[in-house]
């Protein structure tokens, strides 16, 4: 007696299983009754008469890919490759159309991916179709999603995920951007030197005007020391043509002295005899004394009426008076 309803108990177990089923989530059950279909089963416990229902498919409402790679040729006669990827998903009440209606979505889906690229790519030119590969997207899920909806399927999105020209094009165009490249860096070099040449010239220019305003300096402070050094020796009874004799002397034995410090120098003053500094005070002294001489006779001669009647002509000449 146990026995049997052990049996018993285990034909209806068995007799359980075959009534009940479970479907996923993110899935649909087609129940087909006799060949026929009966009902889409959505996800949770499902029952079924054993024998006379069967499951006679499953299709997921997940998003699914297709990666579909096409070859076909640009405006400019350049063959490329496109990689599209394509994301859709079955219409979850249109379960029915998905199933029946479309044998193999894959092949549907990519037949249309080929038409419409090989229709948008050849009115673009190479560097176009880098540029629009977002217009092409479109297009190709805009015809996608027209065709598509009738099988229940739905059209997420449409990607260009990669664009790979002939590699003999890729190369091309890689010297070509190099050769850009180094014409702007060619560029950049040329203004950085002309901009180094004008601002040198600048520093040069107020380096000079620096170098002068010194000199200007230099010689104002040196006239300002000839005129105290003058004040000074007049004042121990040295005329001023002697103490300017004096002075251009000693500054010629300065110069002297400082092309002496100097080693390797080349530079000759001339005169430079022992003598020389003596005979070149003698004239100075002669030369500004006849100077002065010259000067008082010319004054006392524009003061004097009769001497102004009596102007020598062009020709005339002045006999200096000898130095004592």
């Amino acid at each position: 007696m146990g026995s049997t309803i052990g049996i018993l108990l285990f034909i209806g177990i068995i007799i359980l299983f075959l009534f009940i089923f479970t479907v996923k989530q993110q899935t649909a059950i087609v129940i087909e009754r006799f060949g026929k279909f009966h009902s889409i089963r959505n996800p949770g416990l499902q029952f079924k008469i054993p024998i006379v229902d069967r499951i006679a498919g499953k299709m997921s409402l997940k998003i699914q890919q297709l990666d579909v790679v096409v070859e076909t040729k640009t405006k400019d006669d350049v063959f490329v490759r496109l990689k599209v990827s394509v994301q859709y998903q079955v219409i979850k009440n249109q379960v029915y159309d998905a199933f029946y209606k479309l044998d193999n979505p894959y092949t549907q889906i990519t037949s249309f991916v080929f038409d419409v690229v090989r229709a948008e790519v050849p009115k673009l030119r190479l560097d176009d179709v880098f540029e629009k590969k977002d217009d092409i997207a479109v297009a190709v899920k805009s015809e996608l999603q027209e065709a598509m909806n009738s099988y229940g399927y739905e059209i997420v999105k449409t990607l260009v995920t990669d664009i790979d020209p002939d590699e003999q094009v890729k190369h091309a165009m890689n010297r070509i951007n190099a050769a850009e490249r180094e014409k702007l860096a060619a560029q950049y070099e040329g203004d950085a030197a002309r901009i180094l040449i004008v601002e040198k010239a600048r520093a040069e220019a107020e380096s000079k005007r620096l170098q002068g305003q010194g000199i200007a300096d230099q010689r104002r402070e040196i006239a300002k020391g000839l005129l105290e050094s003058v004040d000074v020796l007049n004042g121990a009874g040295i005329t001023s043509q002697e103490a300017s004799a004096l002075i251009v002397v000693t500054q010629h034995y300065d110069t002297l002295q400082a092309i002496g410090e100097k080693s390797g120098s080349k530079l000759v003053l001339l005169p430079n005899s022992p003598t020389a500094a003596s005979e070149m005070l003698n004239t100075m002294v002669t030369s500004f004394t006849a100077a002065h001489e010259l000067n008082e006779h010319q004054i006392t001669k524009e003061d004097n009426p009769a001497q102004r009647k009596s102007k020598p002509n062009q020709g005339d000449s002045f006999t200096f008076p000898e130095h004592p």
